[in-house]
């Protein structure tokens, strides 16, 4: 017999959502584990003391954490989504009959809420991870990934040169300002602010660009804008960076920097920068808080992996100054050796191929800030040397420029030609590269949603907040603490000294 089942909408009058979720959903365990109470208190100063209430602040992160498990960026789809799912609205403490918050409403509060606040969120739930025995401390790797902002490259304006002060800047303003007065966005200009010496090292590369002959896609058009961060920035985002990612086009992103735990992979450290700058001049700060965090939960840092965009001699270092082992390939232009150029430690010098000595004569620092000792060699020995045209054509005596970092720069690169360097390697491959990959594409930090780099920080937070609360559920969850074994090893050491305290008479007698 045929069955049909024949609706008829309902007026329950007894129903309980923690009856229809399962014990172990995932956000039923959510809420058995979060205890966000501390909201009420960080955030009381926000707000003033009339008007209308405001959203509760623990469903505020609720909300969005959940956005970032379920990979929903959209603060409008969140919320349609939310109510739609019975353990979502059991564990953001709502009923059926109630309307969630405006979504406009969340955004409102995501601005209204400072970073610091989305931080201490982030090392609540590493402290979970770190007490439930999924982070060693050890060993921590560093990786970073371009994220697309929340801006279009077509809306990119040249800024306005200070003073004029070359033809590329006067080109510049007079190829674009027709383009400014038509789109009428840009009120105050931003003013360019990078060095001359700079500005004419983009003009030479944009011409070699024009002149080769194998030229990049569109390079060769007429009409086609050769953009930089020096000359160019997006009104609309104003924090947001051009930057290009190998077989990628270019694009305005953010730059994301993490550092990964290697014993589970937890996230232990994760921040907003600008996309144009070098990964090697982040290292030092995401050093200091990734140890800072590590030491409050009374864990070492002893060894850094990162890739040979970190390699940097003030980077080497720095690790070796805070007693950590950087695990970082030498950057290629790094010549260990100079051939035909012995190096004498002891005498600081250098010798030539005709056995001249080129001893050291001073530091000098050039246009980017960098550090260097110069050697040379007397020019009366190099004015009778048959191999000067080849050795010194230009000058009146061979000179060597060195970094000032040459000791730690050997030390590293030692490192990493050893079968230790080689096994570090693919931990880190292994460790924080799945880690961005599971980010972009399962916990919505494929683009920021947001503007300005405050907010990419606290969207890569919340990314990161919900990535490690996946990871302590699945993991961590019904582990022993840390808390609770040293208070077990405590108790057996006290028994273990009592017990030597009663043997020790009667040894004695």
């Amino acid at each position: 017999m045929q069955g049909r089942k024949n609706y008829t909408e309902k007026l329950f009058l007894s129903f309980r959502l923690s009856d229809r979720v399962p014990k172990d959903n995932l956000y039923r365990r959510l809420r058995e584990t979060l205890e966000l109470g501390f909201l009420y208190r960080d955030t009381k100063e926000l707000y003033g003391r009339t008007g209308n209430p405001s959203i509760d602040p623990v469903v505020f992160f609720k909300l969005l954490i959940t956005g970032y498990l379920e990979n929903i960026t959209s603060d409008r789809k969140l919320v349609e989504h939310c109510s739609m799912r019975m353990d979502v609205l059991y564990f953001l403490g709502y009923d059926l009959d109630e309307e969630l918050p405006w979504h406009s409403t969340i955004s409102r509060t995501r601005q209204l809420y400072p970073e610091s606040l989305f931080e201490k969120l982030f090392n609540k739930i590493f402290a979970l991870c770190v007490d439930s025995g999924m982070v060693s401390g050890h060993t921590q790797a560093v990786d970073s990934a371009p994220i697309k902002a929340n801006a279009s490259m077509e809306s990119v304006v040249p800024k306005m040169p200070a003073t004029p002060m070359d033809d590329h800047l006067k080109k510049v303003s007079e190829e674009n300002g027709a383009t400014e007065q038509r789109q009428g966005k840009i009120d105050s200009p931003a003013h360019i602010s990078a060095p001359e010496h700079e500005l004419k090292r983009m003009e030479k590369h944009h011409q070699n660009l024009r002149e080769s002959p194998v030229r990049p896609s569109g390079a060769s058009h007429k009409r086609a804008r050769l953009l930089s961060n020096k000359t160019h920035y997006n009104p609309h985002d104003p924090d947001a960076r051009i930057s290009v990612k190998s077989g990628k086009a270019r694009k305005l992103n953010y730059r994301c920097s993490m550092a990964v735990d290697t014993a589970e992979g937890v996230i232990s450290h994760i921040q907003a920068d600008f996309a144009d700058g070098r990964d090697s001049q982040y290292l030092k700060g995401i050093g200091l808080k990734v140890q800072n965090r590590l030491w409050k939960s009374e864990l070492i840092m002893t060894d850094l992996l990162a890739d040979a965009g970190y390699s940097n001699g003030g980077n080497y270092d720095f690790l070796e100054q805070r007693k950590v082992t950087g695990w970082i390939p030498v950057f290629g232009k790094y010549k260990p050796e100079l051939e035909g150029f012995p190096y004498n430690r002891e005498r600081d010098e250098y010798s030539c191929p005709m056995d001249r000595p080129l001893p050291f004569k001073r530091l000098s620092t050039n246009k980017d800030g960098t550090v260097l000792k110069n050697y040379w060699a007397a020019p009366r020995d190099c004015k009778a040397c048959p191999m000067k045209p080849q050795c010194a054509p230009k000058t009146k005596c061979k000179k060597i420029a060195r970094t000032i970092y040459d000791e730690p720069y050997l030390r590293a690169y030692a490192r990493q030609h050893s079968e230790r360097g080689w096994q570090m390697k693919r931990l880190r491959q292994s460790t924080v590269e799945p880690v961005f990959g599971s980010l972009t594409q399962f916990y919505g930090l494929r683009k920021i949603g947001v503007l300005g780099k405050a907010g990419a920080h606290k969207v890569m937070l919340m990314a990161a907040i919900a990535f490690n609360l996946k990871k302590y559920l699945k993991k961590g969850e019904g582990k022993p603490s840390i808390g609770i074994l040293r208070t077990i090893m405590s108790t057996l050491q006290g028994f273990l000294t009592a017990f030597h305290q009663q043997i020790q008479p009667s040894r004695l007698s």
